[in-house]
């Protein structure tokens, strides 16, 4: 196994991230002035870009779940006990003693035990939790007359408030873990799409006769 820079997030790839940012950041920010805690803009407005923001997402997570199992990266987010306890010893302990990170990233396994596990919990989870909740909430003219004293209502909208600040602090986690090793090295095969990974010796040798687009030279 060798380290080589290798093109391992497609064009799609970093779209659909980037696109999420931008779209959870604006459904925090019209969730947060629904709920009355800020006044930067004006209540009705937040309710429609709230509104167009969620259904643009939902329809850009359609898209991402298609291309995750039409190109089986699924296989990326399956989650593995071995290695686990030394990368939550790490996170916990080892991180604040100058440790060297216990997993090296492979091609075909980027993503260490406890990101997959979180990420795979935020997709099968609080993902489906604040989209289903959102659209039961958007849809409530419906079902209200099932609703003679708004309880449902009321469960709706709380689980949709726990899911939506559950994944405002697993954002605020992602940006605190990138600082580990370095932000510019975490961040930059997202924009680039290139990163280093180890690579069998097979592996390179198919990249480079069949796809040599997706090798880098380092430097």
């Amino acid at each position: 196994m060798a380290e080589r820079l290798v093109k391992v997030y497609s064009r799609f790839n970093r779209i659909w991230h980037w696109l999420q940012v931008v779209l959870i950041l604006m459904l925090f920010f019209t969730g947060t002035r629904i709920m009355g805690l800020h006044t930067l803009i004006p209540f009705e407005g937040a309710v429609t870009l709230h509104t167009l923001s969620a259904l643009v997402l939902l329809v850009l997570w359609a898209f991402a779940t298609f291309w995750l199992f039409t190109t089986e990266n699924w296989k990326q987010f399956i989650p593995r006990y071995k290695g686990l306890p030394q990368v939550i010893r790490f996170y916990a302990w080892g991180v604040f003693r100058g440790e060297e990170h216990p997993y090296q990233k492979a091609y075909h396994r980027r993503h260490n035990p406890l990101q997959a596990l979180t990420y795979l919990a935020l997709k099968i989870v609080l993902f489906p939790a604040i989209w289903m909740s959102g659209l039961a909430y958007l849809l409530y003219t419906f079902w209200s007359p099932l609703d003679d004293q708004s309880f449902w209502l009321m469960v709706v909208a709380n689980i949709h408030i726990l899911a939506a600040f559950s994944v405002a602090t697993f954002v605020l986690l992602h940006v605190y873990l990138l600082t580990i090793g370095g932000f510019r090295v975490h961040v930059r095969p997202m924009i680039s799409g290139f990163e280093e990974v180890e690579v069998s010796a097979e592996a390179e040798a198919y990249f480079a006769a069949e796809k040599p687009e997706r090798l880098k030279a380092e430097g």
